[in-house]
């Protein structure tokens, strides 16, 4: 198949791009390297060297003999992605082209409107876009778990988009419907993906796109069976306040030494997937498609949930590294439970990789090669949610940093 893969330069667009590679489809990377850019604005560097697009692609070549095409482009104008799906006729359209942090989307009022214009403009450029050439296109988002917030305190499944409902007529008949789960976004960047969804809603409905959003959990790991094959194609490693996902900042944390950052009481359920089984999973959406006229199509990507503070205990008892409790700078439920039904992937025959199969090997290829690259300074997250918890924590002690350890 002819795929884009917008936003291919990232860290699920890159090992995505060359897994699809890797199984015979033609690749097109679209991305305007603003995750590069954003690197330098916060001065905070990927733990991986990450070498210059066009070296990364020539690095493929090598190893694999097949050619991933590279086109700089921005999504969020809209003649620009009208004149790439025109030129490119792609079958499928794969997006990660959106700012993926939640502490970046709540830095500063200015980085809450960088996300939400980046986001939902890039989205809707998209789905207008595969309109206007003809709407043969079966668009694949990345979406996350964060669209159904994390604010259950009870063992409740979370299903797959849609919840099943009975509620009472005017007229005392009892009906039955299937209505989209209500959302309950945590942060700038999950309400944009939450606005995503309401635009596939539509789109699906009046212009019957084929549509697949799946709503993936944490991703964990750096390496795929393709980014190892030669160290120009390694993944990127994020272990900043704002781009770090949490079980990546503790691995690396163990690696240096320093306490493990976890914010409020540890007890947040997250749901977690291994970035080589994002892989999988996006081909296994592709090969999956809804039919024209369907509802968007929406599977929960994620292999195991645990509680943050019991990752963080396992990863100290692993590495004999201390644990460090600290104010939580997020407005959200000291604990909570999470249950997710991922029926649809499973069908597939996905056997996802699970955290005490590969752990390990993370800490020895990667945080442990590459300590040596870690800027301790950049370590703490400095991104608060609300004005009121910045002031509070200024005033326990004298500075917003809520990491100081």
């Amino acid at each position: 198949m002819k795929i884009l893969v917008l936003g291919g330069d990232g860290f699920c667009g890159w090992p995505t791009s060359l897994h699809l590679s890797d199984l015979g489809h033609d690749v097109v990377i679209v991305d305007n390297l603003s995750r590069r850019r954003i690197d330098s604005e916060l001065g905070a560097e990927s733990l991986t060297p990450i070498r210059p697009a066009k070296e990364r692609l020539s690095a493929w070549l090598h190893v694999s003999g097949r050619r991933i095409s590279f086109l700089e482009a921005d999504m969020t104008d809209f003649g620009v992605t009208l004149d790439l799906l025109r030129d490119e006729c792609p079958e499928v359209v794969i997006h990660f082209a959106e700012q993926r942090a939640a502490p970046y989307s709540m830095k500063s009022p200015e980085h809450k409107n960088y996300t939400v214009r980046n986001n939902i403009c890039a989205t809707h450029n998209v789905l207008n876009g595969i309109v206007a050439t003809g709407g043969e296109t079966h668009l694949v988002h990345l979406g996350t778990m964060g669209v159904y917030g994390y604010g259950h305190d009870e063992p409740v499944p979370v299903p797959e988009g849609y919840l099943d409902v009975r509620f009472a007529a005017i007229d005392g008949r009892e009906i039955s419907d299937s209505i989209v789960y209500p959302p309950s976004p945590g942060s700038i960047y999950h309400m944009t993906k939450v606005m995503d969804a309401t635009m596939f809603q539509y789109y699906a409905k009046n212009d019957h796109l084929r549509i697949t959003d799946l709503h993936q959990g944490i991703v964990w790991g750096t390496q795929t069976e393709q980014t190892r094959r030669d160290e120009r194609l390694i993944n990127r490693f994020d272990y900043d306040g704002d781009y770090g996902t949490v079980l990546n900042r503790f691995l690396m944390q163990s690696a240096i030494g320093y306490p493990l950052t976890v914010y409020g009481t540890g007890g947040q359920t997250r749901a977690f997937i291994h970035i080589q089984d994002t892989c999988r999973c996006i081909a296994n959406a592709i090969e999956h498609p809804p039919g024209r006229g369907s509802r968007p199509q929406i599977m929960n990507q994620m292999a195991e949930t645990h509680r943050l503070r019991d990752l963080a205990e396992m990863v100290a008892g692993m590495s004999g590294c201390e644990i460090a409790y600290l104010p939580n700078p997020r407005n959200e439920m000291a604990e909570n439970d999470l249950v997710v039904r991922n029926d649809s992937l499973r069908g597939f025959g996905w056997e996802p990789i699970h955290l005490d199969q590969a752990l390990m090997t993370e800490v020895i290829e990667i945080t442990q090669k590459y300590a040596h690259r870690c800027d301790r300074a950049k370590i703490p997250s400095t991104s608060y949610w609300t004005q009121e918890r910045e002031r509070s924590q200024t005033e326990q002690t004298g500075t917003p940093d809520v990491a100081a350890v």
